[in-house]
Order: structure tokens, then C-alpha cells, then sequence
């Protein structure tokens, strides 16, 4: 019997898939638990439509997130922190702040989780920031340390 699936299930497949089960497993087990719906045309067909919304879905966010790193090239992100002697921040720079500072100056919305700092920011300069995208797609945050007055 055929039966599309509604959630993952162990040693047949994933969510969404067409798969080929024995009736009894399908009747006994998958149905009564609503892990499976029967192949019926109208099941198969909606089963399309969805697969072709999230590859849409797919396409969208990578262009998204090709569009945001071409925006990253061009700005320079300015934080304002105080320093005690020396010039060492109290305190560091975090993702966050960067994030934040991002979406105040360029309107650029990134998560705070995708910016990927090395090292703790604890001085005034410039750095580089990697930042993840999504989709195997990266790009570097210019960011400038100032001091605040």
C-alpha cells in the first residue's frame, strides 16, 4: 500500500514522502497513529503543491541571503564603547550589539546566532566579522570600535 508520510518515521522515511508499506503496518500502526495519510490523488497532488511552496521558500531566502552579503560589502558598522586605560573596552563587543547595530544604522536584519565572532572584540579599531547567511552563502561585517563620549 501506498501511504504518504506525516511525520518522520524510523527505517521508512521522512516527512512528506511516498512510500510503499505492507496494508496491515499502514492500517495497524500509521493510521490510527496519524503518522500516515493513503496515496489517493487528491493526497499525491497536495503533496506536490507543498514540495514546490518550500522549494519556492528555498529560492527566496537564498536570494535573500545573497542580497544581504552584497549589502554587508558596502557598510562600515560603527559601535560606540567606553575604555579604561589602555584602551580596553570594559566589558566586549557581542554579536548581539553588533546585530542591533546593524539593523539601527542600515536596516540590515541578521540574526544574532549567524555572526560568528573569533575572538572577543575588547579593543578599539577595526575588524572583520564573519557573519552565516544560510545556504553555504557568507559575508564579512566591517565593523569599527569608537569611543564613547
Amino acid at each position: 500500500m501506498k501511504v504518504i508520510l506525516q511525520q518522520d518515521v524510523r527505517d521508512h522515511g521522512k516527512k512528506g514522502q511516498m512510500v510503499e508499506v505492507s496494508d496491515g503496518y499502514a492500517r495497524n500502526y500509521l493510521f490510527p497513529r496519524k503518522l500516515a495519510i493513503p496515496a489517493t490523488a487528491d493526497a499525491v497532488n497536495t503533496m506536490k503543491l507543498k514540495e514546490k511552496a518550500r522549494l519556492r521558500q528555498i529560492e527566496e531566502e537564498k536570494a535573500k541571503a545573497q542580497e544581504n552579503a552584497k549589502k554587508l560589502e558596502a557598510v562600515v558598522v560603527r559601535i560606540a564603547a567606553k575604555a579604561g586605560e589602555g584602551g580596553r573596552l570594559f566589558g566586549s563587543v557581542t554579536n548581539k550589539d553588533i546585530s542591533d547595530a546593524l539593523k539601527a544604522q542600515y536596516d540590515i536584519d541578521i540574526e544574532k546566532s549567524r555572526i560568528v565572532i573569533a575572538d572577543p572584540i575588547k579593543t578599539y579599531g577595526p575588524y572583520e566579522v564573519k557573519c552565516r547567511l544560510g545556504y553555504e552563502i557568507s559575508g564579512v561585517i566591517h565593523l569599527l570600535i569608537t569611543e564613547a563620549k
